[in-house]
């Protein structure tokens, strides 16, 4: 029996039902079903229903918002941190590396946090470190406090990595799945748009202090937004389940067949079972964790950290002079192609715009290798040399609007799409681990691979990409517009 149905035996009961949720839910929808019984409008609460899940997506969207001003953060601060505190490159490069470091930690915790306390209490837990981490780094007055708060951005980082995602495809209806999952690596961008932006005119200590604001703003929204369903029901809440979902789908929508549907997934999986990585060689198992493994490492491996962390240096050495500014417009330029992502995830498909993602990398990184190669080759006055640096420019460019069609945000979805619930917490943080492991290899070796030979790192960089192609056309099915019970029975 549906929550609506509940409501319906009785009026003296009624009461006591529609509060008891809320305690679980937020203020916000009380008033809003309050309104619509008095109201009797079929239309105002379909208007409601919309909005729920979407108001739900941009209040945990501020952790992806502080995840990408995280990764943002050094790229404008650098000579100014340096000369402050007296530091010298390699002590810097510790500095940004740990933020990686510090997220391996998080990714390894952050299923077993979400399985154990929910996906709303594990990004609570998230939170608090981060704002102590950049209040760290803003009062910093020797090394020692600037790395722990780089250490402890990274641990929250490295649990709302996994958390945001995961919660966003749990909540969200089947045919919007695509588009409001995209908008985790489109709050992503965003930070580190903001960090680039604010970091233009900011002394790095506000700059830091800015940093607090979007985790202070999750804490007491997390109050406000309900709790996955789906977790609900795989923990045995079955009233709190169906009121969960209720509240997300609509007070007017008949969610029997649903929840029908979720319980039936998560019957098989005991309560508190305990999945061994023995386990994992079941084909229901190993095959959505190598295919959400493969795409998180191989979104990493295409070299866009690299690419992002020294844009600065590509384009100086491009012969680009102002190169703060070019790098922020290849942020607001990442935005700019990440909303189209989020337009299109839903309509083109996800495995659609992973190869096109891919192939359009293998493309632009082919003309920035041959660029530089080129360039390397010709003298510094000739017309070819100021060609292949427009073209080293222009290709860079082209790559990260190519990463940001797909691989930016694609593969998260599908990672939350596709691993079972009974493996979700383990086999989420295995993947989250990995992706953070690459991501701190790539960004580690990025500066080495350009000062040994641009053309050849970005040569790397397109091999990869070019099997990135071949692995999603051989491996990763279409999700769209199933639900994920359904894409998960596909497999086993």
């Amino acid at each position: 029996m549906s929550f609506r149905d509940d409501n319906e035996a009785g009026s003296g009961a009624s009461g006591a039902d529609l509060r008891k949720p809320f305690l679980h839910t937020g203020s916000w929808y009380r008033m809003g079903s309050r309104q619509s019984s008095i109201m009797g409008s079929s239309q105002v609460l379909r208007e409601e229903s919309s909005v729920s899940v979407v108001a739900c997506v941009l209040i945990v969207a501020l952790g992806p918002i502080q995840f990408g001003f995280t990764s943002g953060y050094s790229s404008p601060t650098q000579s100014a941190i340096t000369s402050d505190l007296n530091m010298t490159t390699s002590e810097f490069s510790l500095f940004g590396s740990l933020c990686n470091v510090g997220a391996m930690v998080g990714a390894i915790a952050s299923g077993q946090i979400s399985e154990y306390i929910g996906r709303k209490g594990s990004l609570m837990i998230a939170a608090i470190p981060n704002i102590i981490g950049w209040l760290a780094i803003s009062f910093a007055r020797d090394l020692s406090f600037l790395y722990m708060g780089r250490l402890l951005e990274g641990f929250g980082v490295g649990i709302i990595s996994y958390t945001v995602p995961v919660y966003i495809a749990e909540i969200a209806p089947q045919n919007l799945r695509g588009a409001l999952g995209s908008v985790n690596q489109l709050s992503v961008t965003i930070g580190i748009m903001l960090a680039y932006l604010f970091g233009l005119f900011l002394e790095w200590r506000v700059l830091a202090a800015v940093g607090v604001l979007p985790c202070t703003i999750l804490i007491p929204g997390l109050f406000f937004i309900p709790e996955s369903p789906r977790w609900l029901a795989k923990m045995g809440m079955t009233e709190e389940f169906e009121t969960s979902l209720q509240v997300l789908r609509g007070f007017d929508t008949d969610i029997s067949a649903e929840v029908n549907d979720i319980k039936r997934s998560v019957a098989s999986t005991s309560r508190r079972a305990t999945i061994r990585f023995a386990e994992l060689k079941h084909r229901r198992y190993w095959l959505p964790l190598m295919i959400g493994n493969g795409l998180l490492i191989l979104q990493q491996l295409t070299g866009i950290n690299g690419v992002l962390f020294y844009s600065s240096t590509i384009f100086e050495e491009a012969g680009v002079k102002s190169s703060n500014i070019a790098t922020f417009g290849v942020g607001a330029i990442q935005v700019l192609a990440t909303l189209v992502t989020t337009w299109l995830a839903d309509r083109a498909g996800r495995r659609l715009l992973l190869i096109v993602s891919a192939s359009g990398m293998t493309l632009s990184l082919l003309v920035v290798a041959v660029s530089f190669y080129v360039k390397d080759a010709v003298s510094d006055e000739s017309t070819l040399y100021t060609v292949c640096c427009f073209l080293a420019v222009a290709g860079v460019v082209a790559m990260v609007v190519a990463f940001s069609l797909g691989m930016g945000a694609i593969p998260w979805v599908i990672m939350s799409e596709i691993l079972p619930i009974s493996i979700k917490g383990l086999a989420g943080s295995i993947a989250t681990l990995a992706n953070w492991f690459c991501a701190w290899i790539v960004t580690l070796t990025a500066n080495i691979m350009l000062n040994w030979n641009s053309g050849g790192t970005f040569t790397v960089y397109m091999l990869v990409s070019a099997f990135t192609v071949a692995f999603v056309t051989i491996f990763v099915p279409e999700t769209k517009g199933r639900t994920l019970e359904e894409i998960q029975r596909s497999i086993r």
